[in-house]
């Protein structure tokens, strides 16, 4: 009886010492999120210095340091499609001290890549979509169509397959060109470029006839009249262009958005990320930001981890079925 009490003793004990340290774990954790943050934050930028992904988070963070109260340090981890970057934050330890800002073409990647460094769902969390900025669909000013109905009916009765040029291989504008062949029934054939700038060039000089590429890149050339733009790619129309149609106007289910969005490390608490949200939303809100942001031809948007987790669930899928039918892959 001594025995079996003395037993109970010892176990009883255990328990005690394994919630106590449980207990203690899970305040130490929770002073963590509270104090959260007590040094500089990462910003980690997956796009090189320059672009329109580091414009934004220049944009974002004097915001964020003010709203946090710490500094926030941009960096840049630019190559491969922005998964240079990405696989540095889905690496780092999920404290809320290294996020990730990126392009769309973070649910593009999957589909493309052969294989990534990391699990695109898995190993980020979502913070906050932060703007949106359409893919625009321009032409040299000689070309003749000048809206999607026109286009359509163009290629069609082409001898030859019409060309369009893209910012590359896997691009959020070589996605907008391939979904517009599959839902308007064309054949078009695509020039890949390093880049809109390059891209742009070309188009300008007439040397190709189409392009699509991100709106911030032409916006000035369609305002001089040095190219006219056919539609953009987004399912509205852009405040920064309003006279230019969508092409969902014509073609029914046509959305490719250029959306920027910041995530976290996964397993990051939840009340940090709702810090920051928080933050990223009061930013949302304030007008010299959202004219920052049309000056670039963004629109803010801003949103919850669960709308940002939802657009990432429903792309991936989705550009993984057209890569597949188009053929478009990095090895």
């Amino acid at each position: 009886m001594t025995l079996f009490r003395n037993a109970t003793v010892r176990w009883l004990n255990i328990f005690l010492a394994v919630g106590a340290l449980t207990f203690a774990a899970v305040s130490v954790a929770a002073t963590a999120d509270q104090n959260f943050p007590n040094k500089p934050i990462r910003l980690i930028v997956s796009y090189p210095a320059g672009g329109s992904v580091d414009v934004a988070a220049r944009i974002l963070q004097e915001p964020l340091s003010k709203g946090l109260g710490q500094s926030v340090v941009i960096e840049n981890k630019g190559g491969a499609g922005g998964t240079i970057g990405t696989a540095q934050v889905a690496k780092a330890a999920p404290d809320g001290y290294t996020l990730l800002l990126t392009l769309s073409s973070h649910t593009i990647n999957p589909a493309i890549y052969a294989q990534l460094p990391f699990d695109t769902e898995k190993d980020l969390d979502p913070v906050s979509m932060v703007a949106s900025a359409p893919q625009v669909l321009v032409a040299h000013p000689s070309f003749k169509p000048s809206t999607i109905p026109e286009l359509i009916a163009y290629a069609k009765a082409a001898d030859t397959p019409v060309i369009y040029g893209s910012a590359g291989v896997g691009s959020p504008s070589h996605i907008a060109g391939e979904l517009f062949k599959k839902l308007g029934q064309v054949q078009l054939t695509h020039a890949p470029y390093r880049g809109g700038g390059p891209a742009t060039v070309d188009v300008l000089g007439g040397q190709i006839p189409l392009l699509w590429v991100s709106l911030p890149a032409v916006t000035q050339y369609i305002r001089n009249g040095k190219l006219k733009a056919l539609a953009v790619s987004t399912k509205e129309r852009t405040p920064v262009l309003p006279d230019v149609p969508s092409v969902a106007e014509t073609l029914d289910g046509f959305n490719v958005d250029s959306w920027y969005a910041m995530f976290a490390p996964a397993g990051t608490p939840r009340p940090i990320i709702d810090k920051i949200q928080k933050v990223l939303a009061q930013a949302a809100g304030d007008k010299a930001i959202q004219d920052a942001f049309l000056a670039q031809g963004a629109v803010v948007v801003g949103g919850t981890p669960e709308a940002l987790d939802a657009v990432v669930k429903k792309e991936i899928p989705a550009w993984k079925t057209l890569a597949k039918e188009a053929n478009i892959k990095i090895n």
